[in-house]
């Protein structure tokens, strides 16, 4: 009796385990703001509430699925406009405004899952979607350098940065001020050498650049 109950609960305990690998999700995932990331609070206090209430959260699927779909080698990505400063624990930058790039590559069923897995992933400032576009994707992770990537969505949008030098210490007492705005199973902030919106939906294009308002990072659901 003792053996049969051991041969189920090892069965129970394998079927778990493959079920888990099966619905497990992970990749990169690049993350831009309007305002500095990394930076000393006199900064930080002299952008809130003035900037840093737009941002692009993009994530690139490296393998696993979402509800069943597989993903593989797909990339999301989300503009945002919000209400107020990201991060600011003094103020609510709710409902914001996201329009969602879709990897052209990806078919119908994929396309829902990308954004399903996105809104998932964003949580509140997702959740109010102005418009949906399927555009090209690239998001490239430099492994060789941290810090730099490279997101291209169509001509929606571009994000190319780098790692943070010597040369961005401006106070002297910088930190990662705001956290990024998902869950991260690692992340890094970064330079953003362009961050570049122009599409429809927010009622806004920005064209930033060489700010410290980037994170670099991976996920795994």
């Amino acid at each position: 009796m003792r053996f049969k109950l051991s041969v189920l609960l090892v069965c129970l305990v394998a079927c778990l385990s493959i079920s888990m690998a099966a619905q497990e999700i992970r990749g990169d995932y690049l993350e831009t703001r309007s305002a500095d990331v990394y930076t000393g609070q006199c900064f930080a206090n002299g952008e809130v509430n003035l900037v840093g209430n737009d941002a692009i959260l993009a994530w690139h699927v490296q393998s696993g699925s979402w509800d069943g779909v597989p993903l593989q080698g797909l990339t999301v990505a989300a503009a945002v406009r919000a209400k107020g400063t990201l991060g600011d624990p003094y103020e609510n930058p709710y409902p914001a405004k996201a329009v969602l790039l879709v990897d052209d590559q990806a078919n119908p069923q994929q396309q829902a899952a990308l954004l399903k897995f996105a809104q998932q992933m964003g949580g509140e400032l997702l959740k109010n979607v102005e418009q949906v576009i399927p555009t090209q994707m690239e998001l490239i992770v430099n492994a060789e350098h941290h810090g730099a990537a490279l997101l291209r969505a169509g001509r929606f949008a571009t994000v190319q940065t780098r790692s943070i030098g010597g040369q961005d210490h401006l106070c002297g007492n910088e930190e990662t001020f705001y956290p990024p705005l998902t869950e991260l199973s690692h992340s890094m902030p970064a330079v953003a050498l362009t961050d570049t919106y122009s599409g429809p939906g927010l009622g806004i294009s920005w064209d930033l650049h060489g700010k410290r308002s980037a994170f670099v990072g991976t996920f795994a659901r």
